[in-house]
């Protein structure tokens, strides 16, 4: 249930709503927009008829029911779209936002490289891998803390704020001291007592696709999130598993205008984990400015065919300036 306030309601009338909420059982989600303030009401209570008494509570215009089982996650409890800081930087609002760096940090002379070369073609986010979670237990895992502590001292050498994947609830604390936002990929979308740690921490978080995951499970995983405190969250479409085989994941574009309908969320695609092979990526980079994404993350190497993992897909420094180039034509024709 949603509770919405007048657009003259005062400060006291809407705390005074939220302690009502809380004393018949439910979490209290406030909103506050532009023009008027948004409480949800959030619970697992059969009896949810009691919410309307809130109708005859100062301050308060009408209660509308939450149809959708993500209710923190849905455009109906949340007044216009969501904007997420990164360090300086917001997603989610009119400017495209680009995340690139290597898949995994290995030295210091690498991630530094990749760094000036990400910042020189223009991207506002640099992204490393500290932990790597991997199909086969032979491959190389990550260079774990001392990865962490090399992508905040590049950080800081740079001006760049820093994703990072974290894989497991007992490092969540540790990486959120190094990274400005924590990363969840897609073998951990639904690992929800990770999400629930997540939820907790002070740092926006990454939320990517599941290869399997519907975009209502998706969803979902978001509200894991978002019901633990946790209200900056970025969805990132990564590509989902078919029946092809000519890339490593089938792309689905349509899940952007999708979920930019369903939820307040900011919405951004890797186009490099989908593709698997770095002459797709510029094409399904130019293609996520144009179907709507708030930005992209991909994966960029000095020396990708040096590469402890994903060289294949990583751009090299060229090619990455010609993606920056196109897609700040393609987001400049569409803001016009």
């Amino acid at each position: 249930m949603i509770i919405i306030m007048k657009s003259q309601a005062t400060d006291t009338q809407i705390e005074k709503v939220i302690n009502w909420i809380e004393s018949v059982g439910y979490k209290a989600h406030p909103s506050r927009g532009v023009e008027r303030t948004i409480i949800g009401a959030v619970g697992d209570k059969r009896d949810k008829d009691v919410l309307r008494y809130a109708e005859s509570l100062p301050g308060v215009e009408k209660t509308m029911p939450i149809l959708k089982p993500y209710k923190l996650a849905s455009r109906e409890s949340h007044e216009g779209n969501t904007i997420v800081s990164v360090g300086p930087i917001k997603i989610g609002g009119p400017e495209f936002v680009v995340m690139a760096g290597p898949c995994a940090i290995e030295s210091e002379e690498q991630l530094l490289e990749s760094a000036y070369i990400v910042k020189k073609g223009g991207a506002q986010i640099l992204r490393g891998g500290a932990f790597k979670p991997r199909t086969s237990p032979y491959s190389f895992q990550g260079m774990e803390e001392e990865g962490l502590k090399l992508l905040d001292q590049v950080a800081k050498k740079t001006s760049l704020p820093t994703v990072t994947e974290v894989v497991s609830p007992i490092d969540v604390d540790l990486v959120e001291t190094y990274a400005d936002m924590l990363q969840i990929g897609a073998r951990n979308v639904q690992n929800f007592a990770l999400l629930k740690k997540v939820g907790q921490a002070r740092k926006p978080v990454l939320l990517k696709r599941g290869m399997m995951t519907t975009i209502e499970e998706l969803l979902m995983s978001a509200e894991y999130i978002l019901s633990s405190g946790n209200p900056n969250v970025i969805l990132c479409e990564r590509g989902i598993r078919t029946f092809e085989t000519a890339t490593r994941n089938t792309l689905d574009l349509s899940a952007v205008p999708v979920l930019k309908g369903l939820t307040h969320l900011p919405v951004v695609v890797d186009p490099s984990h989908a593709a698997g092979n770095w002459h797709y990526v510029i094409p399904l980079a130019r293609a996520a400015v144009a179907v709507g994404a708030d930005g992209i993350i991909v994966e960029v190497h000095p020396d990708p065919e040096k590469a402890v993992s994903d060289g294949a897909q990583s751009l090299k420094p060229e090619k990455f300036y010609q993606l920056m180039d196109d897609v700040r034509a393609i987001a400049t024709a569409m803001r016009h």
